[in-house]
């Protein structure tokens, strides 16, 4: 967990903030995270890169909310996004359109006029059919428009299968040996420029050997695309560096700049990097209430207010996330083995299985940690339940960055269609 979050006078804070008076003001759960937490991890993650010449912009699917957005882009980060949507929330935190990659596998037309017209300052393509519509799009509307081709290095990240993205089988980029005749395309066509090469092999990577490889790959084709008269200037290395969920050592970033530096450092290109995970993952946490402490006939449950579509990764990618009382346990409390699980109607609604927690009692507060990344941005209103509140904190202020919604609210998004208009409901 984030040196940011830890217990004062045996209750768990946020910097300075106790996170049972959030509880009490705006109710369980909720999201909170931490400002100096995603300061100390950007400027880590700089600090490490700057002598690389390389350039930050933040994955923005990590985590999505503008006040988060905001204090990225105001330590001086970009923003990496894959839809429109990513990007206008990026373009109203402040992140300015020419410091926006505009990245992801089947980018609409309406998507791609709106980079144009925005002024993005570089579209990743991913596919061939991406290559011909952005130029078509980019003559129609006189613009030109500067575009790195994402090719697939054919490496195994080492990770979750279901967020490896750098495999043959992959859907994502261009395979890398024909990334030469793409490219060559690429030059013929108006309106485009290929000024980069772009790779992204995965999420959560805590080895480092596949980036090596794929880094390699990738210098070994800039220098093919040079020889063919194609001058690539930039590198988009993307993302994915993991952090550590089980409370080890965090990934070493300097380790890796190492890699970059050894693998492509030789190219002369600007570099620029996609961290998401990295910078956010350990700024958040999500609280949740004890409901009910339930023995069934082989385990042991404990149930909270807080469930899968508030945060699905433990269901979805059998993830591992810390879970701590927000009152400190005695010294030396007895743990037992339970099972925390959520309300939703569902067997795979649960935070956690087989895990030792001390004692707890309904109305106790539980913490999440290690949430601030692919929690709140891929929650849900599944069971008709609200999407949580988020909080950020600096210091010793915290303000709701994200309201929870009413159930008027939610329920009002509907619209019933005109033949059943003032209809009762019934069959």
């Amino acid at each position: 967990m984030s040196e940011t979050f830890a217990y004062v006078n045996g209750r768990l804070h946020a910097e300075e903030v106790d996170l049972a008076r959030i509880a009490e003001t705006v109710g369980t759960p909720f999201y909170c995270y931490s400002t100096a937490a995603i300061a100390q991890r950007y400027r880590r993650f700089e600090a490490a890169v700057a002598p690389l010449g390389g350039r930050i912009c933040y994955a923005v699917k990590a985590n999505s909310n503008q006040a988060v957005l905001a204090t990225l882009a105001g330590l001086g980060a970009g923003a990496d996004v894959v839809s429109e949507g990513e990007a206008r929330r990026a373009v109203a935190a402040g992140v300015p359109p020419e410091r926006i990659v505009f990245s992801g596998v089947g980018k609409t037309e309406a998507e791609l006029v709106y980079a144009l017209e925005t002024g993005i300052g570089q579209v990743n393509i991913e596919s061939e059919r991406d290559l011909e519509l952005l130029s078509r799009l980019a003559v129609a509307h006189g613009r030109h428009m500067p575009i790195a081709i994402r090719v697939n290095p054919d490496v195994d990240a080492l990770t979750h299968a279901k967020i490896a993205t750098g495999k043959a089988e992959n859907k994502f980029g261009i395979d890398i040996d024909a990334a030469p005749r793409v490219f060559a395309r690429a030059a013929a066509l108006p309106g485009v420029e290929p000024v980069a090469v772009a790779l992204h092999i995965g999420s959560q990577l805590t080895d480092f050997t596949p980036y090596e490889q794929a880094f390699s790959r990738v210098a070994e084709l800039v220098r093919a695309l040079r020889a063919d008269g194609i001058p690539i200037r930039h590198l988009d290395l993307g993302g994915g560096i993991g952090v550590s969920y089980h409370g080890g050592p965090a990934p070493d970033v300097a380790a890796y700049a190492e890699i970059v530096q050894r693998t492509v450092g030789d190219l002369d290109c600007a570099l620029l990097f996609e961290p998401g995970r990295y910078l956010v993952a350990e700024a958040g946490v999500l609280v949740g209430t004890v409901i009910d402490v339930k023995q069934g006939a082989t385990r042991r449950f404990v149930v909270a207010d807080f469930a899968m579509n508030d945060l699905i990764r433990p269901t979805l990618y059998e993830a591992y996330h810390p879970i701590l009382p927000v009152i400190e346990p005695l010294l030396g409390a007895t743990t037992s083995v339970v099972d925390v699980v959520g309300p939703i109607c569902e067997t795979g609604d649960f935070l956690a299985r087989d895990r030792a927690l001390p004692p707890v009692a309904p109305g106790d507060l539980l913490a999440v940690t290690h949430a601030g990344a692919y929690g709140a941005v891929m929650s849900s209103t599944y069971n008709t339940r609200p999407t949580v509140p988020e909080v950020l904190v600096t210091g010793a202020r915290w303000a709701v960055v994200r309201p929870r919604p009413t159930y008027d609210e939610l329920i009002g998004l509907d619209r019933m269609p005109d033949w059943l208009a003032g209809d009762s409901g019934t069959r």
